[in-house]
């Protein structure tokens, strides 16, 4: 059998198990693991840690518990600095992730592969660049997203804005937010999008994004958190935290903005606020 040949053969046999894999393999492995029945103490951690998961309507509890399952299932918790990884941690880490992808298929999530928890914020030694010269400046973080999959958390901050669910702040909606805008291969603050849509958030986003930072280039009372101004990636982080956490304020005060996030998340959070 000539070279050519068995290249051919292996090339059609690892190309068939890749599909496999993707398209039939994985959804088998989920269809199972959802016939396993959803733990009670888990629900009991979804009702006091995930706060909106008691509003949802019966059909969406089932979808949140789904989805939790699926991620328990699939990625892998670390503690850092002495942190143990409780099933509580888990699983309210697990629900106000899977709120991100409550309308939308768990497939989402198929790239995040670990979640790094701390107890509290933490300290990382970062570079910055001036010119030919890089720096390392140490900073304090409450969390972090990677494009390699990879989500840093920590928990002190997790468990605020768990018990605030009125807040302004939500770590984990944020850097999981990230991770959305990271599925088109980069951070720029706009998620896969197509068509219409597209350019339409293109606009909606752009315009509000300038919004902010003139306000806060005029010292004007900002309607967001400023830290949205950084950079158009961690506008969008931080209007997820504000479109979950406070949607009838970013409905009244940026209602083109809000209707945009209400395409792209698929539901109207204010549907299941008390």
């Amino acid at each position: 059998m000539s070279s050519p040949l068995v290249f051919a053969i292996f090339a059609i046999a690892l190309i068939s198990f890749a599909v496999f894999y993707l398209f039939y393999f994985r959804n088998w492995r989920r269809r199972k693991e959802l016939e396993e029945p959803f733990p009670s103490v888990w629900r009991q951690t979804l009702e006091n840690d995930v706060p909106l998961y008691s509003a949802l309507p019966a059909a969406l509890k089932k979808q949140l518990e789904n989805h939790v399952q699926l991620f328990l299932a699939e990625k892998d918790f670390y503690g850092c600095d002495g942190f143990e990884i409780s099933d509580r941690v888990r699983v309210t880490i697990a629900g106000h992730a899977s709120l991100l992808i409550l309308a939308r298929p768990f497939s989402m999530y198929d790239e995040v592969r670990s979640i790094l928890v701390y107890p509290d914020i933490y300290r990382v030694q970062a570079p910055r660049h001036d010119g030919m010269i890089v720096h390392m400046n140490e900073q304090v973080r409450a969390g972090e997203a990677s494009s390699r999959g990879q989500v840093v958390l920590a928990w002190s901050e997790c468990e605020e804005g768990a018990h605030n669910p009125n807040g302004p702040h939500n770590v984990i909606l944020h850097e999981f937010a990230h991770q959305l805008d990271y599925l088109d291969g980069t951070a720029d603050g706009a998620p896969p999008l197509s068509g219409e849509f597209a350019a339409q958030w293109q606009q909606t986003m752009s315009r509000a994004y300038e919004s902010l930072r003139s306000s806060l280039r005029h010292h004007s009372h900002s309607w967001l958190d400023p830290y949205g101004a950084t950079q158009p990636a961690e506008f969008f982080a931080v209007l997820t935290e504000a479109f979950f956490q406070q949607p009838g304020h970013i409905h009244k005060v940026q209602p083109d903005v809000f209707e945009a996030l209400k395409n792209y998340y698929r539901l109207d959070p204010r549907d299941f606020k008390h």
